[in-house]
């Protein structure tokens, strides 16, 4: 049974982020390759306060999305100004760098080693303890970042990012800022990571740079891209296919290191034939491209 929720946890954990990524690729046309980046900044954070000033979990939740906002802007005012597959490359060293950071700043984040006994949730005097408490609150998580992101594109707000997706130049004769929602879009955006990146540090207790690569990028790309972009719904059916079909490979009774090649090549063709025959993903409203 704690195999199952465990199961569940993670997806409650991806389901923040690929809401949050979705917001930026399916409704503002934006492609980051930085969403492990601002994981990490928001499990650091959290857990750096934690361990060394024993910080609440709340208090280091928001000083981690607080961090993941701050250098969201330092990122992106300057490499939104680029376009394309530029700014893609942008954000692609961003990743690359932050990963060098969390790797090499051993005074701080102790390189390789890690940070262990990340201490387990404690808000407003519930002890968040058991598998069962940490679905709770991953579930917690998930409907806030669902409900955020559904508020911010059902508004003026998301109407904008809409037009900037489809006809930026036209969005920009009718007078809109379109490079500050674009901005504020990849603040949402990365403070959502942030948020489940801090919930992930205090669900496992320790945290390395080996779990906020370039490739847990891709992956939680994979999920938007696989679930269909633009719809709220398909990140998450995305983020559930991507955390449960490896699980599954278990019981398949395959050696450990054939699952986990398999994995990969099992990433790789659903992306294919998703590109290949529907763009728009399992229940997508928009194609990948525009």
């Amino acid at each position: 049974m704690d195999y199952i929720l465990h199961v569940f946890i993670i997806f409650g954990i991806y389901a923040v982020m690929v809401v949050g990524l979705d917001l930026l690729i399916g409704h503002t046309g934006l492609l980051s390759i930085a969403p492990a980046a601002f994981c990490g900044l928001g499990a650091y954070t959290s857990a750096l306060l934690a361990v060394h000033f024993g910080v609440p979990f709340y208090a280091g939740v928001l000083a981690g999305m607080g961090v993941a906002v701050l250098v969201s802007f330092i990122v992106s005012v300057p490499s939104l100004r680029l376009q394309d597959d530029y700014f893609v490359i942008a954000t692609f060293g961003f990743q690359t760098i932050l990963f060098s950071v969390f790797n090499n700043w051993t005074d701080l984040t102790r390189g390789p080693l890690g940070i262990t006994s990340i201490p387990r949730p404690v808000i407003f005097g519930w002890q968040v303890k058991s598998h069962l408490d940490f679905l709770i609150l991953a579930a917690c998580f998930a409907c806030v970042a669902y409900f955020v992101v559904y508020r911010l594109t059902s508004s003026p707000f998301g109407r904008v990012l809409h037009a900037v997706r489809e006809d930026e130049v036209f969005a920009k004769a009718l007078g809109k800022n379109t490079f500050w929602f674009k901005v504020k879009a990849f603040a949402v955006s990365a403070a959502l990571a942030a948020s489940a990146g801090s919930l992930y540090a205090h669900y496992i207790n320790y945290i390395d740079p080996t779990s906020f690569t370039v490739m847990e990028s891709i992956l939680v790309i994979s999920m938007v891209i696989l679930g269909g972009a633009g719809n709220l719904w398909g990140p998450l059916v995305g983020a559930l296919v991507l955390v449960t079909l490896p699980e599954a490979l278990r019981f398949v009774g395959l050696p450990s290191a054939v699952a986990a090649n398999l994995r990969q090549i099992i990433y790789g063709s659903l992306l294919v034939l998703m590109m290949m025959f529907r763009p728009r993903g399992l229940v997508g409203k928009y194609g990948f491209t525009k």
